[in-house]
């Protein structure tokens, strides 16, 4: 049995499901980011685990133990929240001693803890400050101290790094894995950034319209998704897809892009409308002939930091976006030209027009 199993949850607000008969399965010390677009039901999701809402059927159980009756303070659960939700009138120092305190811990044991995580998350010279003199992203550690401090079975987190700017949010990425590890604190993470998602959850689970879509390894999710919908939540620029249909042959079926056959196995009907989805990324593009490509125009040229986004249009005018690195963006020059593009069709994924669903065998 996992440490946090969540079965068959339901929650409803007006007669309308947020959450339909939601199940995932945590391991103790394990971190799952729970990654969706918003109104996708992921913080009323952490709020039903931390019992300050209530479910409409399903249960919560924490070690084998059904929470879903439980009240907040006896669930062993720790939360942190996106707008922080820090005590104004107490210091840092205060803030995350008061789950302690509650608790009725002594001055001692108080003291030796708040101190050993205030000095983990590097906010020990700030200690004595009220949050109003604090920046952001030490309001962000002290809320995180604070749900830390107790040292909870379950912590969730509610978008942690929204509300703090984009040097904290890499730095944050980072420390974060190492700080839990200390802990060795089960973890839910809530975001809507996909780069957050993989860089932080152990697993990642694809919550979209009330359910988890997919859950998975983040290098598997974002390389071989589920569904259409999944594919397009993960990548900047997101994957592009074209419409094609399955052709059949004494060898199987395939459809093809770019001048690529592409297998999707036996199983897929001979005429069916498919779409096929390529990442920008696995586009390559050189400014003259190479082998198994085809050629298309250069229609734009915009930088986007480390790499270069190219927007292509092959002889039938369907755009096609491709991504180089920024060391090889001076290969092409802004403004109308041909190059040659190419993919590998072991990166091609194939989706069913109708269902959206990934056909099984559409990668080699």
């Amino acid at each position: 049995m996992a440490f946090l199993e969540i079965r068959n949850l339901t929650r409803r607000f007006k007669g309308k499901a947020v959450l339909e008969d939601l199940s995932l399965s945590v391991e103790r010390g394990e971190t799952v980011a729970v990654f969706g677009p918003s109104g996708s039901g992921k913080t009323v999701l952490l709020r039903l685990i931390a019992g300050v809402d209530r479910p409409d059927g399903g249960e919560i159980r924490l070690d084998g133990v059904d929470l879903t009756e439980q009240p907040p303070d006896r669930r062993d659960i720790g939360m942190a929240f996106q707008n922080f939700a820090l005590y104004p009138h107490m210091s840092a120092y205060a803030n995350i001693a008061s789950p302690l305190r509650a608790k009725g811990a002594s001055e001692d044991e108080i003291r030796a803890q708040v101190r050993e995580v205030a000095a983990l998350l590097r906010i020990d010279h700030v200690l004595t400050h009220a949050p109003r003199e604090l920046s952001n992203g030490q309001k962000q550690r002290t809320a995180l101290a604070r749900a830390l401090v107790q040292r909870p079975g379950v912590l969730l987190l509610d978008d942690p790094l929204r509300n703090v700017d984009a040097k904290l949010r890499y730095e944050m990425r980072i420390e974060l894995p190492r700080v839990l590890a200390r802990f060795q604190t089960t973890v839910l993470y809530v975001t809507q950034d996909y780069r957050e998602a993989m860089a932080l959850g152990q697993r990642v689970g694809v919550l979209e319209g009330g359910s988890f879509r997919q859950i998975g390894p983040p290098e598997t999710v974002y390389a071989e998704p589920a569904t259409v919908d999944v594919a397009r939540l993960f990548g900047d620029p997101t994957i592009i897809l074209f419409r094609r249909r399955i052709e059949s042959d004494g060898n199987g079926a395939w459809t093809e892009f770019l001048g690529a056959r592409i297998p999707v196995g036996a199983a897929a009907d001979a005429g069916a409308a498919c779409l096929v989805g390529i990442r920008p990324e696995h586009v390559q593009v050189a400014p003259a002939p190479i082998p198994d490509a085809v050629a298309v125009v250069l229609d734009a040229v915009t930088p986007l930091n480390v790499r270069t986004l190219l927007l292509l249009k092959d002889r039938d005018g369907e755009e096609i976006v491709a991504t180089c690195p920024e060391e090889d963006a001076a290969r092409f020059p802004r403004g109308h030209r041909d190059v040659w593009a190419r993919i590998d069709p072991s990166r091609a994924l194939v989706f069913d027009d109708r269902t959206g669903l990934r056909l099984p065998s559409g990668r080699i």
